[in-house]
């Protein structure tokens, strides 16, 4: 992943520097830490512009700004500064921009700035720990200038503040990522399943993914100049992957790997980050035995944060992708059934999944029929590791695109040994009640499931569309 920019930039009174002797350099030097800081996370490159205290710098940055390319400002507000300096920025900049009102410590020292020997040097301590001052002035601005924006309060070694603005860094890096994905899709989709069914204009302009559009004729050509010696390696690589269930037959073994060679090749040669797939076709032609042998590869896809998401549900890609860019999986899912004794919900799914997140290595197994699909071949079997997860649903409504978001817990207990991604879900709320809430939200009956608990990092990144969320909590 290649760095993401964000921009850096002090504000202060450049009256004070000549009225209080090293105020200047202590505030530069709290501005340093912050970059360094900042530029200890993974991918991250910090355009600094100093301090700025006159509108001259202001407009030097803004335009340095632009032409870095930066995709969100923070703004370090080092002691009291004029709002009038923010116009040029926020004028010029269609970014969101963070206030840092990060003091020195997490309180005045009070009795070290009182026993100075003068008033003087007693103002020049205060300046250096009155970066609240300035809040509601530029937030008057801001609100007048219809600028995003948001506000991280805290003091310089705050761990709560620091890890606040480490979602707002870890969103962009999303934001960016997400601007910069092709996403194909091949196919077509489950007929009837309307829920799927996806405005890839909206996706596309709301998230500034790529859409490509494949053919399943193209696959078939690929597939067909696969040789012996890639099978070979790949049934290699599906052994290292997956503890590969003993009925399976090496025919059906050999047939998902040639899939999965093609499929690498087809991916390879559209630069794709991520695809939705279905095809039905007509029972033995070729395509069939394509789409029947596509689950191994695609797992491994996946695995690779290459999300490959079934039954052509474009919005559940996005919503994949999304976790994948964060680094926590992906699993493409659905509710299956409720367990009312235990209070729990049950979400799984055919087809691919993401094998880096399971709580045990991955099975591979034989089915002898896709429930609701043609033909036979191998699955998935996995549960996706026990302690915390995050559900996210892309969802496409009234007013457009939205996020629906619910942490819980992945729990122990039995599950369905039936050839799919299957596992136990708890959640803040009863499973009636969450069943409920989320269902009317309006999502398709698709899902990501990543781990941990992200959902700030989310909603950081919504905030950065401009997208509602809806939150089950």
């Amino acid at each position: 992943m290649e760095n993401v920019k964000v921009g850096l930039m002090g504000v202060g009174l450049n009256t004070y520097w000549n009225q209080f002797d090293g105020l200047l350099a202590r505030l530069n030097n709290y501005q340093k830490q912050i970059k360094d800081r900042m530029e200890s996370y993974d991918h991250i490159e910090v355009v600094d512009a100093g301090m700025v205290d006159d509108i001259e710098k202001a407009n030097d940055t803004a335009l340095l700004m632009k032409r870095e390319d930066v995709g969100m400002l923070f703004i370090f507000i080092s002691t009291y500064a004029l709002s009038s300096m923010l116009i040029p920025i926020v004028s010029r900049l269609n970014v969101p921009v963070i206030l840092l009102n990060l003091q020195p410590l997490p309180a005045i020292e009070y009795d070290k700035l009182n026993s100075m020997p003068d008033r003087g040097m007693m103002t020049g301590e205060w300046l250096a720990n009155c970066q609240a001052c300035s809040i509601p002035e530029y937030c008057a601005v801001f609100n007048r200038a219809s600028t995003k924006y948001d506000i991280v309060s805290g003091y310089l070694d705050d761990e709560e503040a620091w890890e606040e603005i480490s979602h707002w860094l870890k969103a962009i890096r999303v934001a960016r990522g997400m601007r910069q994905n092709r996403m194909g899709v091949l196919g077509n989709y489950y007929g009837g399943m309307v829920d799927v069914y996806s405005d890839l204009k909206l996706q596309s302009t709301v998230f500034g993914t790529h859409v490509e559009v494949l053919e399943m004729c193209e696959l078939a050509e690929l597939r067909r100049g696969v040789t012996r010696d890639e099978i070979q390696r790949k049934v290699e690589e599906f052994e290292g992957v997956f503890v590969i269930d003993e009925a399976c037959s090496k025919d059906e073994i050999e047939r998902a790997a040639q899939t999965s060679v093609a499929l690498d090749k087809l991916i390879e040669k559209h630069r794709l980050g991520s695809m939705a797939y279905y095809y039905s076709g007509m029972n033995g032609n070729e395509y069939e035995n394509i789409i029947t042998s596509i689950i191994a590869g695609n797992t491994l896809l996946t695995g690779k944060n290459i999300p490959i998401a079934g039954e052509y549900e474009v919005k559940n890609v996005q919503a994949m992708k999304i976790m994948a860019l964060l680094g926590i999986g992906g699993c493409f899912s659905e509710f299956y059934a409720m367990d009312f004794n235990d209070d729990i919900v049950m979400l799984g799914h055919d087809g691919p999944a993401h094998f880096i997140i399971s709580e045990d290595k991955v099975r591979l197994v034989p089915l002898p029929v896709y429930h609701g699909k043609p033909g036979k071949g191998l699955s998935i079997q996995m549960s996706v590791k026990q302690g915390p997860v995050t559900l996210l649903s892309v969802v496409e409504g009234k007013e457009g695109i939205s996020f629906l978001i619910s942490e819980g817990e992945s729990v122990p207990g039995p599950i369905l040994n039936i050839g799919n991604l299957n596992s136990r879900y708890k959640f803040p709320v009863s499973a009636k009640e969450f069943i409920e809430r989320w269902s009317k939200a309006g999502p398709s009956h698709h899902c990501s499931i990543g781990i941990g608990h992200v959902a700030d990092i989310l909603k950081k990144y919504a905030f950065i569309l401009d997208i509602p969320v809806t939150s089950i909590s």
